[in-house]
């Protein structure tokens, strides 16, 4: 079994980043208030990588903001201290997020030189429209650019998109992601439009300009997103925000569709599509009972989050039984009846 990666988060909030989109906040949506400097970061590697044995840590990583937008020489101090941890053997990489016109030659050569290994982009849209709606300040030319530069340069490029803004539509959402396809980033995370505290997003939602997805309608979308990159090879390292103090409904959500285990939702909406092509396929739909074979990993998947899978498929295919068979390297392990 895979080992869970650990990485080190170090949040930015809106540093090096002029830009008010209508859905940002980013000190809300970090939890984070206080900017970062040199004592806090060092306080947050150090209580990570005293918690494991030495080498554990995959990456330290910048989220939030728009790291190579800020003054260049906080930029290097951060990357300095983060290069410490990797040349003496606590930490192997350092990720980054950032925009997609804060990227050029130059500033690709420092971060080759402080071992930087993925720069992260956030895309949101490949629709100009879309973009130009949300305010974002760059176009789609300014995606393919640095996407190109950024791959040349031998870093791992991730995209970063979002669903369920101003003037997108479900059409607009697959066009996006074909697009993306087609720049082949090595990875990608989906962020459905979440209605936060002190946004544009949040006054135009309350004066009735805006209205958010609804979770069915996200968990369909996303399904559909993730399937394009899993056909395509690509890898989606995360669907919404990670849930925090601040991200929940008792915090800063005000509306949208946010969900704790949002990737469940659509990783178990995927299990049965795959489900149902096999009862069709092998004409399973005329049978009393059913038996599903799947891994331990996957049970949760396969049954549904609240059992819902099976409840469909019970009440769909009028079954008497559906028995989940678990496996780990072709040999049985145990079987749950519904």
């Amino acid at each position: 079994m895979n080992k869970r990666k650990i990485i080190i988060p170090i949040f930015i909030p809106h540093k090096g980043c002029p830009f008010d989109c209508v859905f940002c906040n980013q000190k809300n949506i970090s939890g984070q208030i206080k900017d970062m400097d040199e004592k806090q970061m060092h306080s947050i590697i150090q209580s990570f990588i005293n918690s494991v044995p030495k080498g554990e840590v995959d990456e330290i990583a910048f989220y939030g903001g728009s790291f190579t937008g800020i003054k260049k020489e906080e930029q290097v101090k951060f990357l300095q201290i983060a290069n410490e941890y990797i040349e003496n053997g606590y930490v192997k990489k350092i990720r980054l997020s950032t925009r997609p016109d804060y990227i050029n030659q130059d500033i690709l050569n420092y971060l080759k030189h402080y071992n930087v290994s993925t720069i992260e982009l956030g895309v949101q849209s490949l629709d100009e429209e879309v973009l130009k709606t949300a305010s974002r300040g760059h176009g789609i030319d300014d995606v393919y650019r640095a996407s190109k530069i950024i791959k040349e340069n031998g870093f791992i490029l991730g995209i970063q998109t979002m669903v369920g803004l101003p003037k997108d539509t479900s059409d607009r959402a697959l066009y996006t992601a074909k697009k993306v396809v087609e720049i082949s980033p090595d990875l990608v995370r989906i962020y459905p439009l979440l209605v936060i505290k002190d946004t544009y997003i949040e006054k135009m939602y309350y004066n009735r300009e805006y209205i958010p997805l609804t979770i069915d309608d996200t968990v369909n979308l996303c399904t559909e997103l993730v399937q394009i990159y899993r056909a395509n090879g690509i890898n989606v390292i995360r669907i919404g925000l990670q849930p925090t103090d601040n991200i929940s409904k008792n915090g800063d959500v005000i509306e949208g569709p946010f969900h704790p285990a949002l990737r469940q939702l659509v990783e178990s909406r995927i299990a049965l599509i795959s489900i149902e092509k096999e009862i069709i396929k092998r004409g399973l739909n005329k049978k009393n009972d059913i038996v599903i074979c799947t891994s331990k990993e996957k049970i949760s998947n396969v049954i549904g989050q609240k059992k819902s899978n099976i409840m469909y498929l019970k009440g769909k295919y009028k079954y008497n039984s559906i028995l989940v068979r678990i496996s780990k390297d072709k040999h049985e392990l145990y079987d749950i009846k519904y």
